[in-house]
């Protein structure tokens, strides 16, 4: 599902990109990761697959049947990641802007990183997965990165502190 205001356009700097065509407000859904689900096992990704589809869990991914396939990164976005799947809007977005999430939201695996052309101020210069990005901007996103990020998070902190007080015994 596509929130009626966004389209998808053609841009020089890098290939396809969503805005919005009109004003669209804060906790508004952008659009979803809809489509097929793949996991480590699949033996016919594409580099189309593997730039578009988001990580969903360990070893899980999704692509998207609409535009979500087409948001671009930025390390100053506009939007975020509600659940698994849903693209909303972080923050009021005024018609012209190009739409954005930061792909560190959702990504864990270890083949992902890239170089970044967001070119905001506080641009990080490289893409990589959740566990590069800095304590601070994941206290700006919180409630904006994606679950399985979230709960993995939790289960680590958790094993960690049974696993530490079981050596204190």
């Amino acid at each position: 599902m596509d929130h009626p205001n966004i389209k998808v356009r053609n841009t020089r700097k890098y290939g396809k990109a969503v805005f919005a065509t009109g004003n669209i407000r804060k906790g508004e859904v952008i659009s979803t990761f809809n489509g097929r689900i793949y996991d480590h096992k699949f033996d016919k990704w594409t580099k189309d697959l593997l730039t578009h589809a988001v990580q969903i869990g360990r070893s899980m991914w999704r692509d998207s049947l609409g535009s979500a396939r087409y948001i671009n990164h930025s390390c100053e976005p506009n939007c975020g990641i509600k659940g698994l799947f849903t693209v909303v809007a972080m923050r009021d977005i005024r018609k012209g802007e190009e739409i954005t999430w930061d792909y560190e939201m959702t990504e864990k695996s270890w083949w992902f990183r890239m170089k970044c052309k967001c070119g905001t101020e506080a641009c990080r210069k490289i893409i990589g997965n959740y566990s590069r990005m800095p304590l601070k901007v994941r206290r700006k996103y919180r409630g904006y990165i994606s679950h399985w990020l979230i709960a993995e998070e939790k289960r680590k902190r958790k094993y960690a502190t049974s696993g530490s007080m079981k050596m204190a015994r």
